[in-house]
């Protein structure tokens, strides 16, 4: 799968696998996540979270897309907010904590899909008037003005909030993931960061990865 992006300044970076392995809980990830969350909430204060240069460069993102990241936190931003506050990462099941724990790492939003759930060709754009989905522990996301994804079904993701429609369950075998990164991002750093991200997937969640890109705008 690709993405056709429809607004500028973004770079994706794209990782489908398969053979995915959902659990509740991995000893081994447990552990790593309690690692960084410790050594992140030790070394930065509420304050800082926002001068991080990657926070700052996804702000600036969408900032330039017309939205208020202060009233639309990046999740990413979010995420680091809840570490430093010494609230941890959520644990959710071994795939979701695999990608939050790679989202505080790099400080970018990463968007997470079941794939039996889309229905390519996918777009990423502006959301419009009248555009909504149920987002994950959320009520009824209203999207107008928001960066989201779209497949032929309608909007499914957001660098904020993701829809419960395209979520990973205990029966997901096969995901497709996005990484939102400002286009100053080197490719050599996203395509590190999704390098990172498989080898945590295979090691967490048996997972086999098919494909990774970066691409941009």
């Amino acid at each position: 799968m690709s993405i056709a992006i429809q607004i500028p300044g973004v770079k994706l970076g794209l990782i489908e696998a398969s053979g995915v392995q959902v659990q509740l809980v991995h000893p081994g990830l447990a552990a790593e996540m309690d690692s960084v969350c410790d050594r992140i909430r030790r070394t930065h204060t509420i304050d800082q979270v926002a001068l991080l240069d990657s926070v700052r460069g996804v702000r600036a993102m969408f900032r330039a897309w017309g939205v208020d990241p202060s009233r639309y936190r990046p999740s990413s931003e979010a995420l680091l907010r809840r570490v430093v506050q010494g609230k941890g990462l959520y644990r959710i099941s071994n795939v979701v904590d695999v990608c939050n724990l790679c989202s505080i790492e790099t400080g970018w939003p990463f968007g997470l899909y079941d794939s039996a759930h889309l229905a390519p060709p996918i777009a990423m754009r502006l959301g419009q008037n009248g555009e909504s989905y149920e987002g994950i522990g959320k009520q009824t996301w209203h999207l107008a003005g928001r960066p989201i994804l779209v497949d032929s079904r309608g909007p499914f993701g957001c660098p904020i909030s993701d829809s419960t429609r395209t979520m990973i369950t205990e029966a997901t075998r096969s995901l497709f993931s996005v990484i939102f990164a400002p286009a100053s991002v080197s490719e050599a750093n996203l395509q590190h960061a999704l390098e990172r991200y498989a080898q945590r997937l295979e090691s967490f969640a048996s997972a086999r990865t098919a494909r990774l890109s970066v691409i941009f705008s």
